[in-house]
């Protein structure tokens, strides 16, 4: 294989089963803990499409939908920032530690997507996020 392209799968060396690349478990709760569960949701809803789980891959993006809402929900309801992060931190931990885990219990099998895409588009919706904020406020002339 040519190492100028993006690899996308790995060889088993002991099998000689070709599996894809998927984001790590690290790479999906910290997303879902810096963007939102949603955010997260979506890598590992990609991972599993990757694997040709597309039933499970949507079951996962359906629960980041009403985890993101959930969180929204008791946000506006609470008006406390602190619950948005142990809301985001409790939706990570379950798409890391109950989904993941569930989807891929031998994690070290597949080979790690880069996650520098997810992070870069991750960071430029926050800017927008935040730079229509304080738009909305008058504080951007």
């Amino acid at each position: 294989m040519n190492e100028s392209y993006q690899q996308t799968e790995t060889e088993d060396k002991l099998t000689g089963i070709v599996k894809p690349l998927i984001y790590s478990k690290r790479a999906v709760y910290g997303c879902a803990v810096l963007f939102s569960s949603l955010f997260g949701g979506i890598l590992l809803m990609q991972n599993l499409r990757d694997t040709g789980r597309m039933k499970e891959a949507n079951i996962v993006l359906g629960v980041s939908v009403l985890l993101t809402a959930a969180t929204i929900f008791i946000a506006n309801m609470t008006q406390g920032r602190s619950v948005v992060l142990i809301c985001s931190i409790g939706g990570a931990a379950l798409l890391s530690e109950y989904f993941f885990k569930k989807y891929f219990p031998n994690e070290a099998e597949y080979g790690k997507k880069k996650i520098w895409k997810p992070l870069i588009i991750g960071l430029a919706i926050t800017a927008i996020f935040i730079f229509f904020i304080f738009w909305g406020q008058g504080q951007v002339a």
